[in-house]
């Protein structure tokens, strides 16, 4: 049957251009929230024997979009990411149609050298002169190849008689870093125990001189020191480490140096705050998330390299003359640095995005999230019953609800962030500072206002008066 593709594509357009709409509008809910039994019921998720046709599967189409968070909203500060980003929606969607892989160049062409142009556009904010890089799915991902680059370097026999016979190697994050350290280091074969977590500092920073104990105690132990990783953004906290003294550390005893930039990675592209990265052009690699703060769909991530052939000696020898051939072209096929075979595109929805909003509309945005996230914090140093957890650092505000009055403020602080995340009036997440509860406000939308942070207080104390707090 002939498919009418002008009424179909009519029809997911009046969809798209309702939800994006409706996330506009400021009574709108964040989430129309509903227990995961109820959502089961409304959603009608069986597949049936019998096909259905485009306008019973729009139905379907429009209760998903009317059940799930809307990370465009403004009252949406519950993540790492939120705001919907249109340039990048339509890279997003022109890649979906073009449907293509990126294994080679053969197969695509226009999207082999969009990545090639923004890998080397990114090496060069870096300050990488020799840099190489790719597109992977996901931040997790990045630090992945990281280490597994790392390994590679020093144990590059693992790559083919495994990892059995190996020295103990060892590896060193701060222990606020991100959990896919831990999974890469179970992955790679060098064991999860290995993963050294270094004392930070009450700012949630790597402390430099606990990282060179580490590092001293593991060679006394005959182990292998190989692997050091700075972040540039907590999860909690927004902490920068300081990348400098953590580099001088690492190559001292002759290890890897990443950066995870996977939160703060963007904030580069602003010159009154790229000082936060002083020392980045001497890391060995780099993980950058545009899906985070350029607000690109997701999964847009980077690694990016300080080094040229890294990503294809990683791999082991290609025996695929069916995909890899030999052409004008080859040199291209971006399959032979990458460990996935089908990739898609996502290359074209950063540059459609970047090719919009220009290098200084990306600084304009990114300050304006500074903006945003300092003004939040005077709203709650201003007020008495609010209590800043810890002084800002970067985009996250750490606070909590205190009249003064109250003993239990952990169960109290949770109970005030549910009711309030199950109103969907406006959503944030929580996380513990050593024993205590703490609400973490991230601002990530560049499109959020001092007028949108005026109607989240609003909100956060009416539920509070909802609740009727003694």
């Amino acid at each position: 049957m002939k498919i009418n593709y002008k009424s179909v594509i009519n029809q997911a357009f009046h969809l798209i251009v309702r939800f994006l709409e409706n996330a506009d509008n400021e009574d709108a809910p964040v989430v129309n929230y509903k227990s995961p039994d109820n959502l089961r019921n409304i959603l009608d998720l069986q597949i049936s024997d019998e096909g259905i046709d485009y306008d019973k599967l729009f139905e379907h189409i429009d209760n998903y979009l009317k059940y799930s968070v809307n990370t465009r909203n403004k009252q949406f500060f519950n993540q790492l990411y939120s705001g919907t980003n249109i340039p990048g929606f339509l890279g997003e969607v022109f890649s979906a149609v073009s449907n293509t892989s990126m294994y080679t160049y053969e197969v695509a062409p226009a999207a082999t050298l969009t990545e090639k142009e923004l890998i080397g556009k990114m090496c060069g904010i870096a300050g990488f002169k020799n840099g190489s890089g790719i597109f992977v799915t996901g931040g997790s991902n990045a630090n992945l190849l990281a280490m597994f680059s790392a390994r590679n370097k020093f144990f590059p026999e693992g790559k083919i008689n495994g990892m059995q016979n190996s020295p103990k190697f060892t590896a060193f994050v701060s222990d606020q870093a991100h959990y896919s350290f831990g999974t890469a280091a179970n992955l790679l074969g060098i064991g999860a125990e290995a993963l050294i977590k270094v004392k930070s500092d009450e700012y949630g920073k790597m402390m430099p001189e606990e990282l060179e104990k580490e590092i001293f105690a593991s060679e006394q132990r005959h182990e292998i020191p190989f692997f050091v990783a700075a972040t540039a953004g907590t999860t909690l906290l927004g902490a920068f480490d300081s990348i400098s003294d953590i580099d001088k550390i690492a190559k001292k005893h002759n290890c890897w140096m990443h950066l995870d930039g996977s939160f703060g990675g963007s904030i580069i592209l602003s010159s009154k705050y790229k000082n936060l990265f002083k020392g980045i052009e001497t890391v060995d690699s780099f993980t950058w998330n545009p899906h985070k703060l350029m607000n690109i769909p997701l999964i847009t991530s980077v690694f990016l390299l300080n080094h040229k052939n890294v990503l294809k000696t990683n791999l082991t020898k290609l025996s695929t003359d069916y995909i890899f051939h030999e052409n004008e072209a080859e040199n291209c096929d971006l399959g032979e640095i990458s460990i996935q075979c089908g990739r898609k595109a996502d290359a074209l929805k950063l540059w459609t995005s970047w090719k919009y909003y220009g290098d200084k509309g990306y600084e304009k945005r990114i300050n304006n999230l500074f903006d945003t996230a300092e003004y939040f914090e005077q709203k709650v140093i201003e007020n008495e019953q609010l209590e800043l957890m810890s002084e800002r650092q970067t985009l996250t505000v750490c606070f909590r609800y205190n009249p003064g009055n109250i003993e239990n403020l952990n169960v109290l602080n949770a109970h005030i962030r549910e009711e309030l995340r199950k109103s969907g009036k406006s959503m944030v997440n929580y996380g513990y500072i050593g024993t205590d509860l703490t609400i973490r406000f991230v601002v990530a939308n560049p499109e959020v206002q001092k007028s949108d942070i005026d109607i989240f207080f609003k909100n956060f104390f009416y539920t509070i008066n909802e609740i009727n707090i003694d």
